[in-house]
């Protein structure tokens, strides 16, 4: 059975029970600031378990892209070594929210294992939570008892919190769980020791293939006991290895004691299936990687690499890490999210550079390869994750880019390696250097090349033993370490639990009609940070826009009167959206009480200007958008926006800088559509099908649902879905322009434009600046003429100015080789010189060291009131255990300042210009040892 035809027959099979069948959600989450990838099936029905939202209905089933190479659930370093790690997987699973419970979810189950894909049950085991008695949480008896007639006691493995009890963070939905594992040794091997010794071991061929996991609580943070105030304090105080099995434990009983679980109101199944196992078991293979799910990709590595899979430890790693790696990267690309160096996008760098160095180190690959790789995987999946072959020119593209990028600073990195070990091997015992006595470089020194330049611990090792070398192992990981607990504190956000003030079915969101309303507080929390402290306020009506879609959060006040008659005001600095919530901001303080206790109506009131700026950059956007694809092409696609009161930005797909005629062209039909004044045609729960049928643009990375919202601006012209605020007619932008067009990404353009008051202001702003400038000129009649003709005239001048220069260095250098001072064999030229800049400076060194043998060279200059110093000294003396760099740096002390360099040459520069004769003299005493 192939792997496209066990993943038909899963969703097949539960659509056959009642189940609707939904698509996968992007691998980037834009509105749950608790996770930063999906990293597993429920994530995107997460607002269903907690009751924010209502499920579409109440049984679905689906194949999810999940992504675990952060947080909690990071899986990257296993990739590769072993067979069954991945860092994107599919998971298969399917959901019941307040239907069916654990009876239905373990026949059904049983049913498509053994009937269905007709794996033999005596291989099968299963797992039941034993409970926990230090948070007081039962055995799960109901799951023993249902699976006990189907395949008795002997097969059933009473699993621990650890492993059968499943949370996908801190907080939020969780409950017990029952496991299925399949045993995939041969015979010999199964009637030596059974399977069930090996459950939950770690044994590649003794794995998990489901998880049935049966959603009762929510876990919430407890405030008597601290919170996640007290997590965070204990986090900060362990000063570890946070990889530890120790650590692990710790954390995991102050998360006990600082949080409570809360009964769900309604029970929920969410079932997760990993497909790649899956056809690993149902294929008779005894790795992931030896399905048809990888062997195409692999074949094509091993083809192109001129090695055989299964032949080489290292290669076969490699191999691994690579058909891995691609489909995190292209598919996280095809979902929106560009490679870059922050939060998600630093994440994806990480992957791609790891899969390089590996195809690099081991394959042989110093050109870029992966890319070649996303055609086999789009039409691999085409047909259940179409967005990769949809836009499978853009991601190659991407990924080449980076592939470049990389393999530059993978080159720039070994020679700094090969530099370091050069300097270590040829430097006297008497001048500093980076590894001690024994030839061992520094754990600081393999962390820089390891954070900097990318370098694996592993091939730094191997590289510096192939030299004679060692590396301080140890004093890497707490390199490590420091800049984990660095990154973990920097973070650290303590928030507390929602208080309930008013019940509600769902907040409603009144913004596309209205900018003020009446509003009652449903709930609020307090966050804070090492610099901020906020409250989080949920209200049950709200005209206020909460950021989304590249849109900026509304900002504006919520107003009451207390019962004394005064006027409460609460400044709201921004609003964002927490999976379905609408949360409004504010640093006002000490709100706890008053939101508790006032029960009037509130008045929640948007900045109406800065709504209405905002609208017209928000409209301009779309146009813009439409006029590129008029202009550049049908490619260009959205790849990222930003749209406030005061700009906007737009990131799209395409190859090439905009030229100044494209630019001009693309200004010219937005204000062209801005002038005709088009009505905005705005269509609420649209079926998405419909929607596309129009034409309607959607993004690539965005979870639309069944309904969705159209934004026309002529239909003939832009048709897009969109949540965002508009204005209603065009001609309110009032003006258009373009201030920037620069590239963001490999393969995305970005253009930065204004509209409206901010627009005229710029033209203004630019028509002053000419006129002063032609003031200035004498009112020339072509400005750009008289401009180039002051160009060109100081183009020579500078020429002339560079020859007058060049023949006073000439002048110097004379005088300079009459004052050598000789003492011990040493020609010693310790003077003050006039140059313009440092290069002269360095260039007057060179030229003295070509003439003068055994020669000690110390300059000294005052460039545009910066002291600078220069040390030059002959190889012969460098030979000797001299070190321009350590003598640079002591006289660096008279003109307070430092600098370093080369044994045979190295600067400083200072603040004191004052302290250069000193620095002089001290030269001389220490050269010539001269009291």
């Amino acid at each position: 059975m192939t792997a496209h035809e066990i993943r038909r027959q899963f969703l097949e099979f539960f659509r056959t029970k009642g189940h609707q069948i939904v698509p996968s959600a992007p691998l980037i989450l834009k509105n749950d600031p608790t996770l930063m990838f999906t990293n597993s099936g429920m994530a995107q029905f997460k607002d269903y378990f907690l009751g924010n939202a209502v499920p579409p209905t109440r049984r679905i089933a689906d194949t999810q892209k999940c992504l675990r190479v952060s947080g909690k659930h990071n899986d990257l370093e296993d990739v590769g070594f072993d067979t069954y790690h991945h860092t994107m997987f599919e998971m298969l699973g399917n959901w019941s929210f307040g239907d069916y419970f654990k009876p239905e979810a373990i026949a059904w189950a049983w049913e498509l294992l053994t009937e269905v894909y007709q794996l033999p049950k005596d291989r099968l085991y299963v797992s039941v939570f034993e409970g926990d008695a230090n948070e007081n949480i039962a055995f799960d008896q109901e799951a023993w008892d249902l699976w006990k007639p189907i395949v008795g006691e002997d097969r059933i493995i009473r699993g621990n919190k650890k492993d059968n009890f499943w949370e996908m963070g801190d907080t939020g939905p969780c409950g017990p769980c029952s496991e299925i594992h399949v045993d995939l040794r041969p015979r010999a091997e199964r009637d030596r020791q059974s399977g069930k010794e090996l459950v939950n071991h770690d044994h590649p061929q003794v794995v998990e293939i489901w998880n049935l996991v049966f959603m009762q609580f929510e876990r919430q943070w407890n405030p008597a006991k601290g919170g996640n105030a007290a997590l965070i304090e204990f986090e900060s105080g362990y000063h570890g290895n946070r990889d530890s099995p120790e650590y692990k434990a710790a954390r995991a009983q102050k998360h006990s004691e600082v949080t409570t679980l809360k009964e769900l109101a309604a029970k929920h199944v969410d079932t997760g299936m990993g497909f790649e196992r899956l056809c690993m078991a149902i294929q008779g293979k005894l790795s992931n990687y030896d399905t048809d799910v990888f062997g195409g990709t692999i074949a094509f590595i091993a083809r192109e690499s001129g090695r055989r899979y299964g032949e080489e430890r290292s290669a076969d790693i490699a191999m691994r890490v690579i058909a891995d790696h691609i489909r995190a990267i292209a598919f996280t690309i095809a979902d929106g999210q560009l490679p870059s160096n922050n939060r998600a996008g630093y994440v994806i760098r990480r992957i791609l550079r790891r899969a390089v160095r590996y195809a690099y180190t081991y394959l042989g690959f110093k050109e870029p390869f992966l890319h070649r790789l996303v055609p086999l995987l789009a039409d691999q999946f085409a047909d259940v994750f179409p967005e990769l072959a949809a836009q499978r020119d853009f991601v190659a593209k991407v990924i080449q880019e980076e592939e470049n990028s990389f393999l530059r600073t993978l080159e720039v990195g070994l020679k700094k390696l090969d530099q370091l070990i050069a300097e270590l091997k040829n430097l006297p015992a008497s001048v500093e250097r980076v590894a001690d006595r024994g030839g061992v470089i520094d754990g600081e020194t393999v962390f820089e090349l390891y954070d900097t330049f990318g370098f694996p611990v592993d091939l730094t090792a191997l590289i510096a033993r192939e030299q004679g070398f060692d590396i301080d192992e140890q004093g890497f990981v707490r390199a490590m370490q420091l800049q984990k607990n660095r990154s973990k504190q920097a973070a650290a956000t303590a928030s507390s639990d929602w208080v309930i003030v008013h019940e509600t079915d769902r907040p409603e969101f009144v913004g596309y009609e209205e900018l003020e309303t009446q509003a009652r507080v449903v709930k609020f929390r307090e966050v804070k940070t090492k610099t901020t402290a906020q409250y989080h306020i949920v209200l049950d009506r709200t005209p206020f826009y909460a950021e989304s879609g590249g849109q900026v959060g509304d900002t504006g006040v919520l107003q009451g009167s207390m019962p004394d008659a005064q006027l409460l005001v609460i400044r709201i600095i921004d609003t964002k959206k927490e999976n379905d919530l609408i949360i409004h901001v504010t640093e006002d303080k000490n709100l706890d009480s008053l939101l508790t206790t006032f029960d009037l109506p509130l008045t929640a009131k948007v900045d109406a200007r800065q709504r209405l700026l905002t609208n017209n950059n928000h409209s301009a956007t779309h146009l813009l958008q439409a006029a590129l694809r008029r202009v550049l092409g049908p490619h260009v696609g959205q790849k990222g926006s930003y749209v406030s009161s005061d700009t906007l930005r737009f990131d799209f797909a395409h190859f090439a800088k905009l030229t100044d005629e494209e630019i001009r062209r693309v200004e010219r039909i937005v204000n062209e559509r801005i002038r005709q004044d088009i009505p905005l045609n705005e269509q609420r729960n649209v079926p998405i099908e419909q929607a596309k049928a129009l034409g309607a643009m959607a993004l690539f990375g965005e979870k639309y649902g069944d309904f969705v919202r159209v934004i026309t601006f002529d239909r003939d012209f832009s048709v897009e879905l969109c949540g965002g605020t508009h204005v209603p007619a065009t001609g309110r932008i009032g003006f258009f322009k373009i201030l920037s067009e620069s590239s963001s990404q490999a393969g995305v353009r970005r253009i930065e434009a204004i509209t409206a008051e901010k627009a005229e202001e710029f033209v203004t702003d630019q028509s002053s600046m000419i006129n002063d400038l032609k003031e200035l000129l004498k009112n020339p009649v072509d400005l750009r003429k008289s401009v180039e003709g002051l160009l060109e005239e100081r183009n020579r001048l500078g020429k002339q100015i560079e020859q007058f220069e060049q023949q006073q260095l000439q002048l110097t250098k004379q005088h300079l080789l009459g004052k050598v001072l000789i003492s011990n064999g040493l020609r010693l030229i310790a003077e003050r010189v006039s140059v313009s800049s440092a290069d002269t400076l360095k260039q007057l060194a060179y030229e003295l060291k070509a003439k003068v043998d055994h020669a000690v060279l110390i300059l000294a200059a005052d460039i545009a009131g910066k002291p600078q110093l220069a040390v030059m000294i002959a190889d012969e003396l460098v030979e000797k255990g001299w070190h321009a760099g350590n003598l640079v740096r002591e006289l660096a002390k008279e003109i307070k300042g430092g600098g370093g360099g080369q044994p045979f040459f190295a600067t400083a520069g200072g603040s004191d210009p004052g302290g250069l004769d000193r620095a002089l003299e001290k030269g001389k005493a220490l050269v010539l040892g001269q009291p």
